[in-house]
């Protein structure tokens, strides 16, 4: 494949592996992939061009190539790649590795029902405050006794019972012991694989030569417990139709629409799956980790924290959690919240992006399915734009008089355009109760004294905290 004319500059390409090599190198040098991608951006300028194995790939960073990139229709395909595809039965399906006719039809789906489900509406907010009275009531009785618990992980199934209310219409308990395995299994198939899709898109073949080393067996040893676990629930539904809760769920939505006469050729039930696998791991994996990357990047700054319960003490009282009517009144402990998504970078880059047809950027043409990546790590630590970026400081979110919060354009954790977030208002909430009643309930201390936890976490699609572990003291009378 020679390389088109008036494509991005970037390393030189080479048969068959292009420039998998020195990419190979790069990583190895950074470590993360968010950085060797950035490092190539510092070389060749904001949009650089590269050829991995078979697939063109195009890394747009800076805010003025990103601005651009998302008001282009052409970017909002998704990759058709073999990676892509494995975790949908080797098929177009579900909502994040998908696009046209069939995505645009389930989306219109899902947030027509999980709205008529009360995502974003005053039901949903009594759920979200009753599973935050869960989590903190739980946390109580783990760290009752001076115990030490694991803070990484702490948030993990609270998150994850959110998201299971709407798909599924219950929750679990807390200390379940499978749903925290189910947990630990959604965040290492997070970690197999980069966002390009790795060798494994590259080169599928190499799946045979090298199951393990390229990433195939891991993710599917990873996948089919998660599909099982949801197929099970799925059946579940079918066989008990009578049960109330059961009826106020996206699943019976789905299976009322697959028994209509003639619904659209899109729904089926490997869709159905196929759905219910994203709204899960991308619904979960993002916020638990911001959560335990907050409480690890607070835990450094003692001054944070004492203005975080300052403000809470003032607006809240000692005497109940904080609410989502509350927000408004505590700016800088929402200031915090933006201040971690910003500087931990959960998600480095966007869900990668496939050109629809041949598309300008910038002075470059980008053809035809190009895998797209958007580089949010490039502005939410832009130097000449946050002067300190590496530097943990909520103020920088907040006003002189520090009583409102700032709107950056540099800002963008949910991404930006036709394919933002689907669950945004959602993981705002959560972020926002979860972080808010676990500071306000809480005096948190390193397991060991002065060991703080780390900050630099485990590389994959997203970014996960290292392991940690806290004792937690009650501030609430």
């Amino acid at each position: 494949m020679r390389k088109p004319a008036f494509f991005p500059p970037g390393p030189a390409w080479f048969p068959l592996i292009g420039c998998g090599y020195r990419v190979f190198k790069l990583v190895n040098v950074h470590k993360f992939y968010h950085l060797m991608w950035d490092a190539l951006a510092r070389r060749y300028g904001p949009v650089v061009g590269l050829k991995l194995g078979r697939d063109r790939v195009v890394i747009v960073s800076g805010l003025a190539a990103i601005r651009e990139f998302y008001s282009k229709e052409a970017f909002n395909g998704r990759p058709n790649g073999f990676f892509f595809r494995i975790r949908s039965f080797n098929k177009r399906l579900g909502l994040v590795f998908n696009d046209g006719a069939d995505w645009d039809v389930q989306r219109r789906f899902s947030v027509k029902t999980l709205k008529s489900l009360g995502m974003g509406r005053t039901g949903m907010v009594h759920s979200l405050e009753k599973e935050t009275e869960e989590l903190i009531h739980h946390l109580r009785k783990l760290s009752r006794g001076g115990r030490t618990i694991q803070m990484h992980s702490a948030f993990d199934i609270a998150v994850l019972n959110v998201i299971w209310t709407l798909l599924a219409g219950n929750r679990f308990k807390l200390d379940d012991k499978r749903l925290a395995w189910i947990c630990d299994t959604i965040h290492n198939s997070f970690r197999v694989i980069d966002m390009s899709g790795g060798v494994l898109n590259q080169c599928p073949p190499i799946r045979h030569i090298c199951p393990n080393k390229s990433g195939f067996k891991p993710l599917v040893n990873l996948l089919n417990p998660l599909l099982n676990f949801i197929n099970d629930t799925i059946s579940n539904i079918k066989a008990n139709p009578e049960c109330p809760e059961r009826h106020n769920c996206l699943i019976s939505s789905y299976l009322e629409e697959l028994q209509i006469d003639n619904p659209h050729p899109s729904f089926s039930n490997e869709q159905l799956l196929s759905l219910c696998l994203d709204l899960f791991q991308a619904g979960s994996e993002t916020t638990s980790n911001t959560l335990g990357f907050g409480v690890a990047h607070v835990m450094h700054h003692p001054n944070v924290i004492a203005k975080i319960h300052q403000e809470l003490d003032n607006v809240v009282g000692r005497y109940r959690l904080p609410t989502l009517d509350d927000r408004p009144s505590l700016p800088y402990l929402e200031a915090t919240i933006c201040e971690i998504q910003r500087i931990a970078n959960v998600a480095p880059l966007a869900i990668a992006h496939r050109t629809t047809s041949p598309v300008q950027l910038g002075q470059y043409v980008i053809p035809r399915d190009t895998i797209a990546m958007v580089s949010l790590y490039s502005i939410h630590m832009d130097r000449q734009y946050w002067g300190d970026p590496e530097v943990f400081r909520p103020e920088r979110f907040l006003n002189e008089s520090e009583d409102k919060l700032i709107q950056h354009e540099y800002f963008l954790p949910f991404g930006a355009g036709k394919r933002r977030c689907l669950g945004e208002a959602l993981a705002k909430s959560n972020l926002f109760l979860f972080f808010a009643a676990f500071m306000h309930a809480f005096i948190v201390e390193p397991a060991n004294p002065g060991q703080l936890p780390p900050l630099e976490g485990f590389d994959g699609i997203t970014l996960s905290p290292q392991p940690y572990q806290v004792r937690l003291k009650e501030r609430l009378i």
